[in-house]
């Protein structure tokens, strides 16, 4: 079990280092978009592109934990694993799959990194409309 525990944990930090360099590189882009014209449909399309973003940064997290599952066999085949990686990282647990007794503690260290990454994902699309919100009224000052 403490191996389990030591390797979900190790997978987690892949998590956040992807999750890291994804924001960072959101970031990048965002500062070199910022000297552009504003508007209504500017900023919505920028929602977008941040939100499409924030997903593809999740989904590829949740393919690291399938792949974990596959290469481990603790679920039987790639279409399960990744099924049972989305329902657990976004904590919907549905219950219709789940894994033995000695995996559970890896799929709760994934539930709760996908909190984590979620809530990160969250807080960087709420400070990209604080500022937005911020600019726009800095301009119309």
């Amino acid at each position: 079990m403490i191996a389990r525990l030591v390797g979900a944990l190790c997978l987690m930090a892949v998590c956040v280092v992807i999750h890291a360099g994804g924001v960072s590189a959101a970031l990048r882009m965002l500062r070199r978009r910022q000297n552009g014209v504003r508007g209504f449909w500017r900023d919505t399309w920028l929602f977008i592109l941040v939100a499409g973003w924030m997903v593809l940064l999740h989904l590829s997290e949740v393919c690291a934990w399938a792949m974990l599952y596959l290469w481990k066999q603790g679920m039987p085949d790639l279409p399960t694993s990744l099924y049972f990686s989305a329902i657990t990282y976004t904590t919907t647990g549905y219950g219709d799959l789940v894994l033995k007794a000695d995996w559970r503690i890896v799929s709760g260290v994934e539930s709760l990194t996908g909190i984590l990454m979620c809530g990160w994902s969250t807080a960087f699309f709420l400070a990209i409309v604080s500022r937005l919100q911020r600019d726009g009224a800095e301009s119309r000052a």
